[in-house]
């Protein structure tokens, strides 16, 4: 989510390029966090997807999560690795050409309905993405004033935001018309063949997307690497020497904690959200949420009582929007606030949210774990930008352990779906909560050191 040295390692000088080469270069770059937003979202409507087609129990599902996440765990390094060694746009390149191959390995899934292959096809699409992710932070950092290095990355977090918004609505449609989730229920064969169906036409939409936006990079490259600051060689480092070097930085290591709690918490909340949600101690037998007004309008009532999986999987878009507007409430409110203030604040109140939802479940539960992605907005690019201002080590290593952090996402999901088994859903949430709580912590410790420079 970074950008890494190269031969061509970034000069930290201000930046004096063309003001409105920067813009037109952000705008490019922005397109790559919506299509990985999308891209990542759609993973919980196909959560709820393959436990309904392949029979699966609630921690056998999250290993959809388990299979996209642990790349980032297996790649990050790597990705340092090759942006070390190549222009920006290049890696780029290479990133969205692993994606295709994803894609159509997912296709192939699909259509022979074979679970492994599916978790193989989403390990190679995360890969792709963790090296735009590995890329494309820090060269929003990067094209402007650092001193507006914040607001920009939380910006095009905004926009990563809208296709995590839109990819619910659009998976649930097709994936999950029909399918029943509960332990116990039955899915008929023709409700498992349009489930696979939905899935094979989602990536075939999606393959398009990625072959268009890497023709659009390939013909806007130019307009990036001139808005870059300057470039200057410097010595190629070994994918071990990254991690040695910023595993030896506190900062490093208490910014990958932090991004680690973080991303596992709001995967295991979003991949879980559709299950939850229609789960019989919340909406499954409560036509409440279509009595507000978008909500209802967009879930779709069936004019069945209760919520049935799909109108979950639809209203999980929520949760994410939540994030969307908050990041762009967050743009306004860091240039007014102290970054390490503002995450401990959010994560205070998203804490608080999910330990109401564990211990009060109902209806009223499943307003609140909407609400909660409104708290996670801002986490993800303040988490980043905090270490990299703090970290002893240098970007190229600091931003690859940061990113390989996300593992968090692999993990954390499956200890929820246990707990969950022996519990239940809502009261699953406590293992998110303790999360956001040392988020909190990891603020506070940032904010001190901040005031005590």
């Amino acid at each position: 989510m970074v950008q890494t040295g190269s031969p061509n390692t970034r000069v930290s000088t201000p930046y004096t390029g063309s003001q409105t080469g920067a813009a037109a270069a952000f705008a490019v770059i922005t397109c790559l966090f919506f299509a990985w937003g999308f891209i990542t979202a759609l993973n919980d409507p196909l959560v709820a997807a393959v436990k309904g087609i392949f029979t699966l129990s609630r921690v056998e599902a999250q290993l959809v999560a388990f299979a996209f996440f642990i790349a980032y765990g297996l790649m990050s390094f790597p990705a340092a690795g090759l942006i070390a060694r190549l222009r920006p746009m290049a890696a780029i390149l290479c990133a969205l050409g692993m994606m295709v191959v994803g894609c159509a390995t997912m296709l192939v899934a699909a259509n022979l309905a074979i679970f492994p292959l599916v978790l193989l096809g989403l390990f190679v699409l995360a890969s792709g993405i963790t090296v735009l992710q590995v890329a494309a932070n820090p060269l929003v950092a990067a094209l402007g004033d650092p001193s507006r290095s914040h607001f920009r990355l939380t910006l095009s977090q905004t926009f990563n935001s809208f296709g995590t918004f839109l990819a619910p609505i659009l998976g649930a449609h097709l994936f999950l018309k029909g399918l029943e989730v509960q332990e116990g229920a039955a899915v008929t064969e023709e409700v498992r063949a349009r489930a696979l169906g939905g899935i094979d036409t989602a990536y075939v939409w999606l393959l398009g997307m990625i072959l268009a936006l890497g023709l659009f990079l390939w013909l806007n490259r130019k307009v990036v690497n001139g808005a870059l600051p300057p470039y200057e060689a410097a010595p190629r480092k070994s994918v071990i020497a990254l991690a040695k070097e910023a595993l030896s930085s506190p900062w490093a290591l208490g910014g990958a904690l932090a991004i680690f709690l973080y991303v596992g918490a709001e995967v295991s909340i979003g991949t879980q959200m559709t299950a939850f949600l229609n789960d019989p101690g919340i909406w499954g037998r409560s036509d409440a949420a279509f009595s507000v007004p978008f909500l209802g309008w967009v879930m779709g009532s069936d004019g069945v009582p209760g919520v049935s999986v799909e109108e979950a999987g639809k209203a999980v878009a929520f949760y994410w929007g939540g994030a969307m507007v908050g990041r762009a409430i967050g743009s306004v409110l860091l240039a007014r606030f102290s970054a390490p203030k503002l995450l401990a604040g959010f994560a205070a109140i998203a804490a608080l949210l999910c330990l109401y939802i564990a211990g009060v479940g109902g209806v009223g539960a499943g307003f609140v774990a909407l609400a909660i992605g409104l708290f996670n907005s801002i986490m993800f690019p303040v988490i980043f930008t905090i270490t990299l201002e703090r970290s002893g080590a240098s970007e190229e290593a600091t931003s690859g352990l940061l990113c390989t952090a996300i593992i968090g996402g692999a993990f954390v999901p499956l200890l929820v779906g246990k707990i969950s088994e022996l519990t239940s859903y809502h009261a699953a949430l406590v293992v998110p909560a303790a999360c956001y709580v040392l988020i909190c912590l990891f603020a506070l410790r940032a904010r001190k050191a901040m005031v005590g420079k």
